[in-house]
C-alpha cells in the first residue's frame, strides 16, 4: 500500500497492513489493538467445562439469557431492561447494525461526523453506504468548540455522530458537561448519537470512571460496548448494543438476517464467569493498572526523546507526534521502523488528514514487550536525528 493510496482513501486498513507485517515477518506488534495479556483463568476454566455440553448450535438471536441478565444487573442504575439490549458479534457489529438501521430511517440526504483523529470504522461505515463524513477537529487542549460545531451540523445536515470515550486513537475521556451540550444539540437537530464505550473501564486515573449518558428513554442514543478488550478476548467477538426498545425491535430484525447470533458456547462461559466473579472486577482492575503503568512508562520515555504526547486519559493507545527534527512523516517513519527494527506501529494519517506527523502505538502489551518496543522506536528516531543538520 502506498502513501498516496492512503491519503486518497483507496486503501485497506493500515492497522491490518502493519499488523500483517509482523504476522508474516515476525517482530513486535504495537500496531493492532491486540491485548498482550491472557484472559482470566477462571473464564477459561468455565469454557473448558462446557466443551462437551449441548452448546454448539445457534444461540438465541437476542443473546444468552443469563448473559443478558448479567448486563441488566451491571447497568442497574440505568434501569436497563432485556428488550433494550442485544448481544452482538463485538461492538463493531453493533455499530454496523445501528448504521444500517439509521440509514433506512433517516429521510433524504444527510451526513455523519466524528471527532478527529477518527477511529477507522466511524469513517468507513459512511463511506460504504455513500454517506458524506466529517472529521471535526478538537482544540489544542482536546476540548470541543461547540460554537463552531453547531454551524457545521446545521449546514451539512449531520444526523449521526460517533463518540468514543475513552477514544481511539486519542484517549480523550468525555466530560459530563461535554455530553450535556452534545445531548442538547442532538435534541435540537434530531441527531443520533452512537456512543462507543469499549474502553470505558480503562481510565488511567483510578478515581475516575468514564461518564456515559446512558438513557434508553432517549430515542437518539445508541450505546455500544464489548468484552473484547475488557477481558482480553478479542477473538471471542462478544459485544452488546443498548438502545430504546422501539429501535431495538427493528434492529433485531436486521440482526436476524445478517449476524444471527454471537457464539453460543462463548456467551455461556462468559455469563457463568461474570456471575461467579463479580463481573470480572479483580481482573479488570489488574488490567487497568497494567495499562496505566505502560502508558506512564511510554509517555515518559517518548517525551524524553522529543515526541509530543497530548493529554491522554484512558484506552489502549499512545497518540504521539514525531520529534520536530525527524525528516520523515508518520507513514514513512512507521514503514521504515518495521523494516529496520521489526516493530510495527500505525501511521497517524490512517486516523486523520492532519495526522501525518503522528503515530499510534498499542500499550496494552506485557511490560517487557513495551520496553523492547520503546528501545527500538527510540533507537530508530535517534538514528534519524543523527543525520539532521
Amino acid at each position: 500500500m502506498t502513501k498516496e493510496e492512503t491519503k486518497n482513501g483507496a486503501r485497506e486498513s493500515l492497522i491490518g497492513f502493519m499488523s500483517n507485517k509482523v504476522k508474516s515477518g515476525g517482530g513486535i506488534n504495537l500496531a493492532q489493538g491486540l491485548p498482550g495479556f491472557d484472559p482470566p483463568g477462571q473464564l477459561l476454566d468455565e469454557l473448558n467445562s462446557l466443551t462437551h455440553n449441548d452448546l454448539h448450535q445457534y444461540a438465541p438471536g437476542n443473546g444468552n439469557q443469563k448473559l443478558v441478565d448479567q448486563l441488566c444487573r451491571h447497568y442497574g442504575t440505568y434501569q436497563l431492561k432485556a428488550e433494550e439490549l442485544l448481544i452482538t458479534q463485538g461492538a463493531t457489529e453493533g455499530g454496523s447494525l445501528v448504521f444500517t438501521y439509521l440509514k433506512q430511517q433517516i429521510k433524504g440526504a444527510f451526513s455523519c461526523l466524528a471527532f478527529d483523529p477518527v477511529y477507522e470504522t466511524y469513517e468507513q461505515l459512511p463511506r460504504i453506504f455513500g454517506v458524506p463524513f466529517h472529521a471535526f477537529p478538537l482544540s489544542d487542549d482536546l476540548c470541543i468548540d461547540f460554537s463552531t460545531l453547531e454551524p457545521l451540523i446545521k449546514k451539512e445536515n449531520v444526523r449521526i455522530i460517533f463518540i468514543n470515550s475513552p477514544g481511539n486513537p486519542l484517549g480523550k475521556v468525555w466530560k459530563k458537561e461535554e455530553f450535556d451540550k452534545m445531548l442538547a444539540l442532538s435534541e435540537k437537530y434530531n441527531i443520533n448519537l452512537i456512543l462507543d464505550s469499549v474502553y470505558r473501564e480503562l481510565v488511567y486515573d483510578q478515581n475516575t470512571k468514564a461518564y456515559i449518558p446512558l438513557d434508553t428513554n432517549n430515542p437518539r442514543l445508541f450505546y455500544l460496548n464489548s468484552f473484547s478488550k475488557l477481558l482480553s478476548i478479542t477473538g471471542w467477538r462478544i459485544g452488546y448494543l443498548i438502545c430504546n426498545k422501539e429501535h431495538m425491535r427493528r434492529i433485531r430484525n436486521i440482526h436476524d438476517y445478517t449476524g444471527l447470533c454471537a457464539p453460543s458456547i462463548l456467551q455461556e462461559a462468559l455469563a457463568r464467569y461474570l456471575e461467579k466473579y463479580d463481573f470480572g472486577r479483580v481482573y479488570i482492575e489488574t488490567l487497568r493498572k497494567k495499562i496505566t503503568n505502560n502508558f506512564t512508562l511510554m509517555q515518559f520515555e517518548l517525551q524524553n526523546s522529543g515526541f509530543k504526547i497530548p493529554a491522554i486519559e484512558g484506552g489502549y493507545f499512545i497518540w504521539a507526534k514525531l520529534p520536530g527534527n525527524i525528516p520523515l512523516d508518520g507513514y514513512d517513519f512507521a514503514i521504515n521502523l518495521y523494516d529496520k527494527e521489526k516493530t510495527a506501529i500505525v501511521p497517524g494519517i490512517h486516523f486523520s488528514k492532519a495526522g501525518d506527523r503522528y503515530v499510534r502505538i498499542n500499550i496494552a502489551r506485557k511490560e517487557e514487550e513495551i520496553r523492547n518496543g520503546l528501545i527500538k522506536i527510540i533507537a530508530y528516531a535517534n538514528s534519524l536525528n543523527s543525520f539532521c543538520p
